[in-house]
């Protein structure tokens, strides 16, 4: 493969090295556990990340985990090998969890769940903590958000309902998927342990026993800042990448998977290709429903920036909400109520921002990973990152 350096000149940071500690520190380079992201590689995506280059950038997000490794060898269905877990999204702060948002969603193909779908395409609004785990626990981690939100807000539902949205994606090539591990202990730990600040990527929580393009993803996210009339907004991506044939991997224009055919995926069981993405976008933006539902749509172009084509087996599901606005969604006061909102001519910086950063975050879910083995064998490397130096050496 040949790069011009006019290619490359926007997207390659200056090599670097841990030459201290120090560095260790800075959350666009590494996540709390010290996982290398893409950046920390010399990656540069396009666009200006936030603080943390992380959904939590949004000011009131904040994200949770419970992650279940445990076993190894054959499976046994019932016993494992268990390689799974929750993710929990909060798109108010905890104590605010009732407080409504503005949401959207969009599938870009529909072979795969996500609940609460047709609500929130009823009234452009979602409530409550999301969830996002492996197929057969969607229905659990909705039940159990459920259980929680009674046990810790008895009055706002004491003559109420509530439709969280649960969304999944498949992880049955690792885990023992029929085992039904996740149990709603796991999703209570996922809400309460939901925090702001740097967040870990790779194998953790719903995206523990995920894999994209053959090699090991999962969890991952990504921020973009823009400006708009006097004001600073932040878009915050989540992902839970599950997709993509190696031979489709594209980083950053580049067309890299071609040449990975090592280290392989074993697999010791028959072939399952199933595959899926779920998406999340939070922003502080101003903006009604059917312009979050536009947003949700721009997602599979960031999909699509990664090598993604939206195959025939893949549930490819985006919502997206925005924080603003909440003195008007707090209230039902029977009057005429105004909400602040951009102008639709004007979506195009915020399209932009949710391509750059879905992007970024699919590959710093893969980037921030490891190798796993999991039921029988089946084995999933890691993205070498030897490779992602090597195109960076090229230019």
């Amino acid at each position: 493969m040949e790069l011009a350096s006019t290619d490359i000149r926007d997207w390659v940071l200056e090599d670097r090295t841990v030459a201290n500690e120090g560095l260790m520190t800075d959350s666009k380079l590494f996540t709390p556990s010290g996982k290398t992201r893409a950046a920390g590689l010399g990656l540069k995506f396009p666009g200006v990340p936030g603080a943390n280059n992380s959904i939590t950038d949004v000011a009131g997000v904040s994200v949770g985990y419970t992650t279940l490794i445990e076993g190894e060898g054959p499976l046994t269905v019932g016993t494992g090998p268990i390689r799974t877990g929750v993710t929990a999204i909060l798109p108010r702060p905890k104590n605010e969890v009732c407080r409504p948002v503005f949401a959207g969603c969009f599938s870009f193909n529909g072979n795969g769940e996500l609940t609460s779908s047709h609500y929130l395409e009823e009234v452009g609004q979602l409530t409550l903590p999301i969830t996002i785990t492996n197929t057969h626990a969607c229905g659990l981690t909705r039940d159990a958000t459920l259980r929680w939100v009674v046990k810790n807000f008895p009055n706002e539902f004491s003559n109420s309902f509530g439709l969280p949205v649960a969304a999944e994606t498949y992880d049955g090539f690792l885990n023992d998927i029929n085992g039904f591990h996740v149990t709603d202990a796991h999703v209570f730990e996922a809400i309460e342990n939901a925090s702001s600040g740097p967040i870990e990527e790779g194998s953790v929580g719903g995206g523990t026993g995920m894999k994209s393009f053959d090699f090991k993803a999962g969890s991952g996210t990504a921020s973009r800042e823009i400006h708009y009339d006097g004001n600073f907004y932040t878009v915050g991506i989540f992902v839970q990448a599950n997709f993509g044939k190696r031979a489709d991997l594209t980083i950053l224009g580049h067309r890299l998977g071609r040449e990975l055919i090592e280290p392989a995926m074993i697999r010791n069981t028959p072939n399952t290709e199933l595959s899926s993405i779920i998406g999340i976008i939070a922003t502080d933006a101003p903006l009604l429903p059917h312009q979050l539902k536009r947003l949700a749509r721009r997602m599979a172009l960031g999909m699509g920036q990664t090598g993604g084509i939206g195959a025939h087996g893949s549930g490819d599901i985006f919502l997206a909400f925005s924080t603003a606005n909440q003195e008007v969604l707090a209230s039902s006061e029977a009057k005429v109520h105004k909400a602040e909102f951009i102008p639709d001519p004007h979506l195009d910086s915020l399209f932009e921002a949710v391509v750059q950063s879905t992007e970024e975050a699919i590959i710093n879910s893969m980037i921030a990973n490891e190798d796993m083995e999991g039921r029988d064998g089946n084995f999933v490397p890691a993205l070498p990152h030897s490779a992602i130096k090597a195109l960076i050496e090229r230019a």
